[in-house]
């Protein structure tokens, strides 16, 4: 699949939180940091676990197993024990929509 895909409503995704979709077999965490949206594989590169599980502090996300922070605007990693990013996905809110280009 290519191009944007519609994953869910504004309104499932206060800001401070994230909510995960599954789009072609993958699970992408879709964060709202003040308003403004962020996608992300919703698994650490350290060991596999969930980010959505972890604590979102400003445009952060924190895995909850090991500790690893992520930036949730480009995917990078900022703390050990993650050092690979997390792939990152554009995203484009219409209306009440949030999408997601997964390519």
């Amino acid at each position: 699949m290519t191009g944007f895909v519609k994953v869910g409503k504004v309104a499932e995704v206060p800001p401070g939180r994230v909510q995960v979709y599954e789009v072609d077999g993958r699970r992408i965490a879709v964060c709202n940091v003040d308003g403004a949206f962020y996608a992300i594989d919703d698994v650490c590169t350290h060991d596999g676990g969930a980010l959505d599980q972890g604590q979102l502090e400003g445009d952060q996300i924190e895995c909850p197993r090991h500790g690893a922070r992520f930036d949730v605007k480009t995917g990078r990693a900022l703390t050990l024990p993650a050092v690979l990013p997390v792939k990152s996905y554009p995203v484009q809110v219409a209306g009440d929509e949030i999408r997601v280009e997964v390519a």
